[in-house]
Protein backbone atom coordinates (compact mmCIF):
# COMPACT_ATOMS: atom_id res chain seq x y z
CA UNK A 1 0.00 0.00 0.00
CA UNK A 2 1.15 3.72 -0.48
CA UNK A 3 2.16 3.14 -4.25
CA UNK A 4 -0.88 4.00 -5.52
CA UNK A 5 -1.23 7.25 -3.32
CA UNK A 6 2.45 7.84 -4.19
CA UNK A 7 1.21 7.57 -8.20
CA UNK A 8 -2.30 9.43 -7.16
CA UNK A 9 -0.27 12.65 -5.65
CA UNK A 10 2.41 12.67 -8.59
CA UNK A 11 -0.45 13.45 -11.15
CA UNK A 12 -0.88 16.55 -9.13
CA UNK A 13 2.78 18.37 -9.62
CA UNK A 14 1.41 20.60 -12.36
CA UNK A 15 -1.30 22.28 -10.66
CA UNK A 16 -1.64 25.77 -11.20
CA UNK A 17 -3.00 28.62 -9.12
CA UNK A 18 -6.73 29.09 -9.07
CA UNK A 19 -7.43 25.52 -9.63
CA UNK A 20 -8.18 22.28 -7.97
CA UNK A 21 -7.17 19.51 -9.55
CA UNK A 22 -7.52 15.42 -8.28
CA UNK A 23 -6.32 12.24 -9.24
CA UNK A 24 -8.08 9.30 -9.21
CA UNK A 25 -5.64 6.12 -9.29
CA UNK A 26 -6.78 2.59 -9.98
CA UNK A 27 -5.13 -1.15 -10.20
CA UNK A 28 -6.87 -3.84 -10.45
CA UNK A 29 -6.30 -7.30 -11.23
CA UNK A 30 -8.92 -10.45 -11.91
CA UNK A 31 -9.34 -13.82 -13.22
CA UNK A 32 -12.49 -15.09 -14.97
CA UNK A 33 -13.03 -18.76 -15.78
CA UNK A 34 -16.22 -20.41 -17.64
CA UNK A 35 -16.64 -24.09 -18.23
CA UNK A 36 -18.74 -26.12 -20.15
CA UNK A 37 -19.60 -29.59 -20.30
CA UNK A 38 -16.24 -30.35 -18.18
CA UNK A 39 -13.75 -28.34 -20.40
CA UNK A 40 -12.46 -25.02 -20.14
CA UNK A 41 -14.65 -22.60 -22.24
CA UNK A 42 -12.56 -19.26 -21.84
CA UNK A 43 -9.94 -18.54 -18.92
CA UNK A 44 -9.04 -15.17 -18.75
CA UNK A 45 -6.61 -12.75 -16.61
CA UNK A 46 -6.71 -8.49 -17.18
CA UNK A 47 -5.06 -6.15 -15.41
CA UNK A 48 -5.73 -2.33 -14.88
CA UNK A 49 -4.13 0.17 -14.29
CA UNK A 50 -4.71 4.01 -14.71
CA UNK A 51 -5.45 7.70 -13.79
CA UNK A 52 -8.11 9.83 -14.05
CA UNK A 53 -7.83 13.42 -13.25
CA UNK A 54 -10.30 16.64 -12.72
CA UNK A 55 -9.54 20.13 -12.78
CA UNK A 56 -12.14 22.82 -11.16
CA UNK A 57 -11.87 26.69 -12.43
CA UNK A 58 -13.88 29.51 -12.02
CA UNK A 59 -16.44 26.48 -11.69
CA UNK A 60 -15.70 24.78 -14.91
CA UNK A 61 -15.25 21.24 -14.86
CA UNK A 62 -12.66 19.66 -16.85
CA UNK A 63 -11.85 15.90 -16.84
CA UNK A 64 -8.74 13.34 -18.75
CA UNK A 65 -7.50 9.70 -18.25
CA UNK A 66 -5.04 8.00 -18.91
CA UNK A 67 -3.49 4.86 -19.31
CA UNK A 68 -0.01 5.62 -19.47
CA UNK A 69 0.96 6.44 -16.06
CA UNK A 70 4.71 7.27 -16.52
CA UNK A 71 5.23 11.40 -15.27
CA UNK A 72 4.57 12.56 -19.03
CA UNK A 73 1.41 10.48 -19.30
CA UNK A 74 0.53 12.14 -16.38
CA UNK A 75 1.27 15.15 -17.41
CA UNK A 76 -0.38 14.94 -20.42
CA UNK A 77 -3.89 13.84 -18.71
CA UNK A 78 -3.62 17.18 -16.15
CA UNK A 79 -2.93 19.33 -19.52
CA UNK A 80 -5.91 17.42 -20.87
CA UNK A 81 -7.88 18.48 -18.01
CA UNK A 82 -7.47 21.84 -17.84
CA UNK A 83 -8.18 22.34 -21.84
CA UNK A 84 -11.53 20.84 -21.73
CA UNK A 85 -12.31 22.56 -18.38
CA UNK A 86 -12.07 26.11 -20.47
CA UNK A 87 -14.83 24.71 -22.89
CA UNK A 88 -17.23 23.81 -19.30
CA UNK A 89 -20.34 25.29 -18.20
CA UNK A 90 -20.38 26.96 -15.20
CA UNK A 91 -21.90 25.01 -12.10
CA UNK A 92 -22.24 25.30 -8.63
CA UNK A 93 -21.87 21.46 -8.50
CA UNK A 94 -18.38 21.93 -9.79
CA UNK A 95 -16.37 21.36 -6.45
CA UNK A 96 -14.10 18.69 -5.22
CA UNK A 97 -14.48 17.80 -1.72
CA UNK A 98 -12.12 18.72 1.44
CA UNK A 99 -10.62 16.59 3.44
CA UNK A 100 -11.97 14.61 6.29
CA UNK A 101 -10.94 12.00 8.50
CA UNK A 102 -11.28 8.48 7.19
CA UNK A 103 -10.84 4.73 8.98
CA UNK A 104 -9.80 1.27 6.82
CA UNK A 105 -11.03 -1.24 6.37
CA UNK A 106 -8.41 -4.19 5.96
CA UNK A 107 -11.17 -6.72 6.49
CA UNK A 108 -11.92 -5.81 2.90
CA UNK A 109 -8.82 -7.49 1.71
CA UNK A 110 -8.01 -11.17 2.25
CA UNK A 111 -4.19 -12.06 1.81
CA UNK A 112 -3.16 -14.75 -0.53
CA UNK A 113 -5.96 -14.44 -3.37
CA UNK A 114 -2.62 -13.80 -5.70
CA UNK A 115 -1.04 -16.87 -5.05
CA UNK A 116 -3.85 -18.94 -5.81
CA UNK A 117 -2.83 -21.09 -9.21
CA UNK A 118 -4.81 -20.65 -12.15
CA UNK A 119 -5.39 -24.95 -11.68
CA UNK A 120 -7.30 -24.15 -8.78
CA UNK A 121 -9.50 -21.76 -10.17
CA UNK A 122 -10.43 -24.09 -13.03
CA UNK A 123 -11.09 -26.74 -10.68
CA UNK A 124 -13.53 -24.55 -8.59
CA UNK A 125 -15.41 -24.18 -12.16
CA UNK A 126 -15.57 -27.72 -12.86
CA UNK A 127 -16.38 -29.16 -9.27
CA UNK A 128 -19.38 -26.50 -9.84
CA UNK A 129 -20.59 -27.62 -12.66
CA UNK A 130 -20.66 -31.96 -11.25
CA UNK A 131 -21.79 -30.97 -8.31
CA UNK A 132 -24.72 -29.04 -10.33
CA UNK A 133 -25.33 -31.88 -12.43
CA UNK A 134 -25.26 -34.11 -9.31
CA UNK A 135 -27.54 -32.19 -7.05
CA UNK A 136 -31.26 -32.93 -8.92
CA UNK A 137 -31.66 -35.92 -11.55
CA UNK A 138 -33.62 -33.72 -13.34
CA UNK A 139 -30.67 -31.07 -14.09
CA UNK A 140 -29.45 -32.28 -17.73
CA UNK A 141 -27.31 -30.11 -18.19
CA UNK A 142 -25.29 -26.73 -16.98
CA UNK A 143 -25.17 -23.57 -19.45
CA UNK A 144 -21.95 -22.34 -17.49
CA UNK A 145 -20.23 -22.53 -14.66
CA UNK A 146 -18.28 -19.53 -13.20
CA UNK A 147 -15.53 -18.85 -11.40
CA UNK A 148 -14.12 -15.05 -10.96
CA UNK A 149 -12.05 -12.95 -8.85
CA UNK A 150 -10.01 -9.74 -8.18
CA UNK A 151 -7.92 -7.71 -6.06
CA UNK A 152 -8.72 -3.76 -6.94
CA UNK A 153 -6.97 -0.66 -5.72
CA UNK A 154 -7.54 2.44 -5.70
CA UNK A 155 -6.56 5.80 -4.47
CA UNK A 156 -7.86 9.71 -4.48
CA UNK A 157 -5.44 12.70 -3.91
CA UNK A 158 -6.34 16.16 -4.48
CA UNK A 159 -5.15 20.19 -4.26
CA UNK A 160 -7.94 20.49 -1.35
CA UNK A 161 -6.06 17.92 0.68
CA UNK A 162 -7.93 14.63 -0.08
CA UNK A 163 -5.61 11.50 0.67
CA UNK A 164 -6.98 8.10 0.99
CA UNK A 165 -6.15 4.18 -0.59
CA UNK A 166 -7.71 1.02 -0.39
CA UNK A 167 -7.55 -2.58 -1.47
CA UNK A 168 -10.07 -5.10 -1.64
CA UNK A 169 -10.59 -8.45 -2.82
CA UNK A 170 -13.65 -10.12 -4.01
CA UNK A 171 -13.98 -14.03 -4.87
CA UNK A 172 -17.69 -15.40 -6.39
CA UNK A 173 -18.91 -18.69 -8.48
CA UNK A 174 -21.92 -18.79 -10.64
CA UNK A 175 -23.65 -21.79 -12.31
CA UNK A 176 -27.03 -21.70 -14.58
CA UNK A 177 -28.42 -24.83 -14.29
CA UNK A 178 -30.82 -26.04 -16.94
CA UNK A 179 -33.72 -28.62 -15.75
CA UNK A 180 -35.51 -30.68 -18.69
CA UNK A 181 -38.89 -33.03 -18.81
CA UNK A 182 -39.92 -33.74 -22.15
CA UNK A 183 -39.46 -30.96 -24.31
CA UNK A 184 -39.57 -28.38 -21.20
CA UNK A 185 -36.62 -26.41 -20.41
CA UNK A 186 -35.92 -24.63 -17.21
CA UNK A 187 -33.19 -22.47 -15.58
CA UNK A 188 -32.36 -21.70 -12.22
CA UNK A 189 -28.95 -20.00 -10.87
CA UNK A 190 -26.74 -20.90 -8.44
CA UNK A 191 -24.17 -18.11 -6.27
CA UNK A 192 -21.68 -17.77 -3.76
CA UNK A 193 -19.33 -14.99 -3.26
CA UNK A 194 -16.66 -14.05 -0.42
CA UNK A 195 -13.60 -12.44 0.01
CA UNK A 196 -11.08 -15.35 -0.44
CA UNK A 197 -11.50 -19.16 -2.51
CA UNK A 198 -11.84 -20.61 1.20
CA UNK A 199 -15.30 -18.45 1.92
CA UNK A 200 -16.93 -19.87 -1.44
CA UNK A 201 -19.57 -22.89 -0.69
CA UNK A 202 -19.84 -24.82 -4.04
CA UNK A 203 -22.11 -27.05 -2.53
CA UNK A 204 -24.40 -24.89 -1.83
CA UNK A 205 -24.32 -23.12 -4.86
CA UNK A 206 -24.88 -26.01 -6.57
CA UNK A 207 -27.77 -27.05 -5.26
CA UNK A 208 -29.49 -23.54 -5.14
CA UNK A 209 -29.38 -23.60 -8.93
CA UNK A 210 -30.69 -26.77 -9.49
CA UNK A 211 -33.09 -26.41 -6.96
CA UNK A 212 -34.16 -23.37 -8.74
CA UNK A 213 -34.38 -24.92 -12.37
CA UNK A 214 -36.38 -28.33 -11.37
CA UNK A 215 -38.66 -26.36 -9.45
CA UNK A 216 -40.05 -24.64 -12.00
CA UNK A 217 -40.72 -27.61 -14.64
CA UNK A 218 -44.54 -27.84 -15.30
CA UNK A 219 -44.75 -24.45 -14.75
CA UNK A 220 -48.68 -23.56 -16.36
CA UNK A 221 -49.86 -19.75 -16.93
CA UNK A 222 -52.48 -18.81 -13.95
CA UNK A 223 -55.77 -17.36 -13.66
CA UNK A 224 -55.92 -14.00 -12.93
CA UNK A 225 -56.17 -13.49 -8.82
CA UNK A 226 -55.38 -10.86 -6.37
CA UNK A 227 -53.03 -12.70 -3.65
CA UNK A 228 -50.33 -12.09 -1.26
CA UNK A 229 -47.18 -12.15 -2.81
CA UNK A 230 -43.88 -13.26 -1.50
CA UNK A 231 -40.43 -12.10 -3.07
CA UNK A 232 -37.13 -14.31 -3.67
CA UNK A 233 -33.95 -12.80 -1.72
CA UNK A 234 -32.70 -11.90 -5.81
CA UNK A 235 -36.66 -10.38 -6.88
CA UNK A 236 -36.01 -8.08 -3.42
CA UNK A 237 -32.65 -7.32 -4.48
CA UNK A 238 -33.52 -6.78 -7.89
CA UNK A 239 -36.50 -4.66 -6.99
CA UNK A 240 -34.34 -2.15 -4.24
CA UNK A 241 -32.00 -2.12 -7.49
CA UNK A 242 -34.98 0.00 -8.95
CA UNK A 243 -35.46 2.07 -5.52
CA UNK A 244 -31.52 3.15 -5.60
CA UNK A 245 -32.12 4.92 -9.02
CA UNK A 246 -34.62 7.13 -7.69
CA UNK A 247 -32.80 7.42 -3.90
CA UNK A 248 -30.41 9.45 -5.91
CA UNK A 249 -29.96 12.88 -5.20
CA UNK A 250 -29.18 13.43 -8.83
CA UNK A 251 -32.51 11.62 -10.33
CA UNK A 252 -34.18 14.37 -7.48
CA UNK A 253 -32.66 17.37 -8.61
CA UNK A 254 -33.40 16.27 -12.21
CA UNK A 255 -37.19 15.70 -11.53
CA UNK A 256 -36.55 12.34 -12.31
CA UNK A 257 -37.41 10.83 -9.15
CA UNK A 258 -41.04 9.94 -7.64
CA UNK A 259 -39.57 10.68 -4.30
CA UNK A 260 -38.97 14.50 -5.51
CA UNK A 261 -39.92 17.02 -2.72
CA UNK A 262 -41.39 14.03 -0.41
CA UNK A 263 -38.60 14.20 2.15
CA UNK A 264 -40.38 13.60 5.88
CA UNK A 265 -43.36 11.78 3.83
CA UNK A 266 -44.57 8.15 5.08
CA UNK A 267 -43.79 6.21 1.47
CA UNK A 268 -43.33 2.73 3.31
CA UNK A 269 -44.66 0.57 6.02
CA UNK A 270 -43.97 1.81 9.85
CA UNK A 271 -41.68 -0.82 10.21
CA UNK A 272 -39.51 -0.83 6.87
CA UNK A 273 -36.38 0.96 6.93
CA UNK A 274 -33.80 1.35 4.07
CA UNK A 275 -30.21 1.76 4.84
CA UNK A 276 -27.27 2.39 2.56
CA UNK A 277 -23.70 1.24 4.40
CA UNK A 278 -20.69 1.94 2.88
CA UNK A 279 -18.92 0.17 5.69
CA UNK A 280 -20.75 -2.52 6.36
CA UNK A 281 -18.59 -5.95 5.72
CA UNK A 282 -20.59 -8.29 4.72
CA UNK A 283 -21.61 -5.99 1.55
CA UNK A 284 -19.46 -6.39 -1.30
CA UNK A 285 -19.04 -2.70 -2.03
CA UNK A 286 -17.19 -2.01 1.68
CA UNK A 287 -14.55 0.70 1.13
CA UNK A 288 -13.29 3.23 3.99
CA UNK A 289 -13.66 5.82 0.92
CA UNK A 290 -16.01 6.35 -1.85
CA UNK A 291 -14.52 7.33 -5.45
CA UNK A 292 -13.90 10.90 -4.70
CA UNK A 293 -12.17 10.41 -0.99
CA UNK A 294 -15.20 11.34 1.03
CA UNK A 295 -15.21 8.92 4.62
CA UNK A 296 -17.89 6.01 3.86
CA UNK A 297 -20.64 5.90 6.46
CA UNK A 298 -24.52 4.53 6.78
CA UNK A 299 -26.76 6.41 5.52
CA UNK A 300 -30.54 5.97 6.59
CA UNK A 301 -33.23 6.72 3.33
CA UNK A 302 -36.23 5.96 4.96
CA UNK A 303 -36.91 5.22 8.69
CA UNK A 304 -39.19 3.33 9.99
CA UNK A 305 -41.70 3.91 6.99
CA UNK A 306 -40.36 8.04 6.45
CA UNK A 307 -38.30 9.19 3.61
CA UNK A 308 -35.29 10.71 5.65
CA UNK A 309 -32.29 11.27 2.85
CA UNK A 310 -31.24 11.62 -0.53
CA UNK A 311 -28.02 9.69 -1.86
CA UNK A 312 -25.49 12.66 -2.37
CA UNK A 313 -21.71 12.54 -3.99
CA UNK A 314 -20.20 16.03 -3.48
CA UNK A 315 -21.90 17.45 -6.53
CA UNK A 316 -24.79 16.83 -5.74
CA UNK A 317 -24.66 18.08 -2.24
CA UNK A 318 -23.11 21.32 -3.47
CA UNK A 319 -26.17 21.84 -5.17
CA UNK A 320 -28.39 21.40 -2.78
CA UNK A 321 -26.53 23.86 -0.68
CA UNK A 322 -27.95 24.08 2.88
CA UNK A 323 -25.54 22.60 4.54
CA UNK A 324 -26.10 19.71 2.66
CA UNK A 325 -23.10 17.35 2.36
CA UNK A 326 -21.75 13.81 0.70
CA UNK A 327 -22.95 10.91 2.23
CA UNK A 328 -20.29 9.75 0.54
CA UNK A 329 -21.54 7.63 -2.29
CA UNK A 330 -19.69 8.71 -5.25
CA UNK A 331 -19.52 6.06 -7.70
CA UNK A 332 -17.16 5.91 -10.65
CA UNK A 333 -16.91 2.77 -13.20
CA UNK A 334 -13.45 3.56 -13.27
CA UNK A 335 -10.55 5.89 -13.91
CA UNK A 336 -12.06 6.53 -17.33
CA UNK A 337 -14.87 8.30 -15.92
CA UNK A 338 -16.16 11.24 -13.50
CA UNK A 339 -18.16 10.30 -10.13
CA UNK A 340 -21.66 10.26 -10.05
CA UNK A 341 -24.18 9.40 -7.41
CA UNK A 342 -24.54 5.23 -6.74
CA UNK A 343 -25.42 3.16 -3.67
CA UNK A 344 -22.79 1.31 -2.04
CA UNK A 345 -24.19 -1.84 0.45
CA UNK A 346 -28.20 -1.12 -0.32
CA UNK A 347 -30.58 -3.31 1.70
CA UNK A 348 -33.97 -3.03 3.86
CA UNK A 349 -33.89 -3.05 7.41
CA UNK A 350 -36.28 -4.36 10.36
CA UNK A 351 -37.55 -7.05 12.07
CA UNK A 352 -36.44 -9.92 10.38
CA UNK A 353 -38.64 -13.26 11.09
CA UNK A 354 -37.67 -17.06 10.00
CA UNK A 355 -38.37 -17.68 6.10
CA UNK A 356 -40.81 -20.31 7.55
CA UNK A 357 -43.16 -18.09 9.14
CA UNK A 358 -43.52 -15.99 5.76
CA UNK A 359 -44.50 -19.35 3.71
CA UNK A 360 -47.08 -20.10 6.40
CA UNK A 361 -48.46 -16.29 6.65
CA UNK A 362 -48.82 -16.24 2.85
CA UNK A 363 -51.09 -19.37 2.06
CA UNK A 364 -52.51 -19.58 -1.05
CA UNK A 365 -49.77 -16.60 -2.03
CA UNK A 366 -47.63 -16.62 -4.86
CA UNK A 367 -43.59 -16.60 -4.40
CA UNK A 368 -42.23 -14.49 -7.58
CA UNK A 369 -38.88 -16.28 -8.11
CA UNK A 370 -37.62 -14.18 -11.11
CA UNK A 371 -38.91 -11.03 -12.34
CA UNK A 372 -38.89 -9.87 -16.54
CA UNK A 373 -38.73 -6.68 -18.02
CA UNK A 374 -38.23 -4.83 -14.19
CA UNK A 375 -36.38 -1.17 -15.43
CA UNK A 376 -38.86 -1.34 -18.78
CA UNK A 377 -41.77 -2.07 -16.65
CA UNK A 378 -41.28 0.91 -13.95
CA UNK A 379 -41.82 4.37 -14.19
CA UNK A 380 -39.26 6.08 -11.98
CA UNK A 381 -41.53 9.23 -11.98
CA UNK A 382 -45.08 8.03 -11.34
CA UNK A 383 -43.72 4.83 -9.43
CA UNK A 384 -46.05 2.69 -11.67
CA UNK A 385 -45.05 -0.76 -11.40
CA UNK A 386 -45.60 -4.14 -13.79
CA UNK A 387 -43.19 -6.48 -14.42
CA UNK A 388 -43.60 -10.31 -16.22
CA UNK A 389 -42.53 -13.32 -13.35
CA UNK A 390 -42.23 -16.88 -12.94
CA UNK A 391 -42.70 -18.56 -9.32
CA UNK A 392 -44.65 -20.67 -7.23
CA UNK A 393 -48.11 -20.72 -5.24
CA UNK A 394 -47.63 -21.31 -1.45
CA UNK A 395 -49.50 -24.05 -0.16
CA UNK A 396 -49.46 -24.96 3.45
CA UNK A 397 -46.60 -22.70 4.44
CA UNK A 398 -44.84 -24.72 1.19
CA UNK A 399 -43.64 -23.90 -2.23
CA UNK A 400 -45.94 -25.96 -4.53
CA UNK A 401 -47.30 -26.01 -8.03
CA UNK A 402 -44.71 -23.73 -10.84
CA UNK A 403 -46.24 -20.39 -12.18
CA UNK A 404 -45.20 -18.90 -15.56
CA UNK A 405 -46.58 -16.02 -17.89
CA UNK A 406 -47.84 -14.05 -15.08
CA UNK A 407 -47.56 -10.23 -14.36
CA UNK A 408 -47.79 -8.30 -11.00
CA UNK A 409 -48.71 -4.89 -10.89
CA UNK A 410 -48.71 -2.30 -8.21
CA UNK A 411 -47.09 1.05 -7.63
CA UNK A 412 -43.48 1.54 -6.00
CA UNK A 413 -45.09 3.37 -2.99
CA UNK A 414 -48.10 0.90 -2.86
CA UNK A 415 -45.74 -2.06 -2.44
CA UNK A 416 -43.36 -0.59 -0.12
CA UNK A 417 -46.61 0.28 2.30
CA UNK A 418 -47.58 -3.44 2.05
CA UNK A 419 -44.37 -5.17 2.81
CA UNK A 420 -45.55 -7.66 5.96
CA UNK A 421 -42.48 -9.45 6.61
CA UNK A 422 -39.22 -9.31 6.00
CA UNK A 423 -37.22 -12.69 5.99
CA UNK A 424 -33.82 -13.11 8.12
CA UNK A 425 -32.50 -14.72 4.60
CA UNK A 426 -30.31 -11.92 3.86
CA UNK A 427 -27.94 -12.01 0.97
CA UNK A 428 -26.20 -9.64 -1.21
CA UNK A 429 -25.88 -9.62 -4.65
CA UNK A 430 -22.81 -7.43 -6.10
CA UNK A 431 -24.97 -5.94 -8.85
CA UNK A 432 -25.63 -2.26 -9.40
CA UNK A 433 -22.63 -1.76 -6.33
CA UNK A 434 -24.08 -4.33 -3.77
CA UNK A 435 -27.66 -5.00 -2.97
CA UNK A 436 -28.97 -7.30 -0.40
CA UNK A 437 -32.29 -8.89 -0.55
CA UNK A 438 -34.36 -11.46 1.92
CA UNK A 439 -37.49 -13.20 1.23
CA UNK A 440 -40.15 -9.91 1.29
CA UNK A 441 -44.06 -10.50 1.76
CA UNK A 442 -45.87 -7.99 0.44
CA UNK A 443 -50.16 -7.67 1.10
CA UNK A 444 -52.19 -8.74 -1.46
CA UNK A 445 -51.73 -7.53 -5.24
CA UNK A 446 -53.06 -8.69 -8.33
CA UNK A 447 -51.66 -11.06 -10.03
CA UNK A 448 -52.21 -10.99 -14.31
CA UNK A 449 -52.68 -13.84 -16.19
CA UNK A 450 -55.10 -15.89 -18.29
Amino acid sequence: MGELLDLATSALVGAQGGEAVEAYAVHGVATSVAVYGGEVETLTSAETRGVGVRVVVDRRLGFASSSDVTPPGLERALAQARSNAAFGTPDVGNVLPEPAPWEPMPAILVPGLESVPAARKVELALELERATLAADPRVRAVQRATYGDGISRAAVASTTGVSAEYARSDVYAYVSALARAGEETQTGFGLTTGRSVAELDIAAAAAEGAARAARLLGARKPATTTVPVVFDPLVTAQFLGVLASMFSAEAVQKGRSLFAGRLGDQVADAGLSIVDDGRLLDGPAAAPVDDEGVPTRRTVLVEDGVLRRFLHDTETAARDGDGTTSTGNASRAGHTSTPGVGPSNLFLDGTAVPVADILAAADGGLYVQDVSGLHSGVNPVSGEFSVGVTGLWVRGGELAEPVREATVSSTIVEMLRAVAMLGEDRRFFPVGGSLAGATLLLGFMTVGGT
